[in-house]
């Protein structure tokens, strides 16, 4: 296998998408993924952010690329967790990304950074790293209305993303 097949594979696995540093551990120069994006087999999305240009598009994509565009430790939050799950039919204007630390670089317009509360907790949805369910759900009763965050304990409970006993828990202290 070439470098740029172990590359595919790896960047297949997270929605198209390899970091420089993810590249450099598995050999992988900074040159060679310049010289791979000139050839047309990469996209450059970011600094040190690259996108396999034969990629086959998902509905998560974007939540992918905004956690790997903020760097490690960030995930998805609050009213972007509940449209990425196709929760509480809303559609937030830029995706909210919570990190434990300061950003600096320049980061497209659509991606909106917060601080990550500490003792936060993580979860995952389709291998990206996001605030759990029921926290976002939770998160978003000031901003989302109780008819939707219903829908959305509804429709998580159905889908098997929170238990019972999690919805139970949120209907009750949304009052919902």
């Amino acid at each position: 296998m070439t470098k740029f097949d172990d590359l595919y594979e790896a960047a297949i696995d997270n929605y198209g998408l390899i970091t420089a540093a993810e590249a450099r551990a598995m050999g992988i120069l900074d040159k060679e993924l310049a010289r791979y994006s000139k050839r047309g087999w990469l996209e450059r999305r970011g600094h040190g952010l690259y996108r396999l240009a034969r990629h086959v598009p998902h509905k998560l994509d974007p939540y992918a690329e905004a956690v790997a565009l903020v760097g490690p430790g960030s995930v998805i939050w609050g009213e972007s967790v509940l449209a990425m799950g196709d929760l509480a039919s809303v559609n937030p204007g830029k995706v909210t990304v919570a990190t434990p630390r300061r950003v600096r670089r320049k980061l497209p317009e659509w991606i909106e950074v917060i601080r990550l509360p500490k003792g936060a907790r993580v979860g995952w949805y389709e291998d990206i790293p996001s605030q759990p369910i029921a926290d976002a759900i939770r998160s978003c009763a000031t901003s989302v209305m109780g008819e939707r965050l219903a829908q959305a304990v509804n429709d998580a409970r159905g889908a098997g993303l929170i238990r019972a006993s999690e919805a139970e828990d949120l209907k009750r202290e949304l009052s919902l």
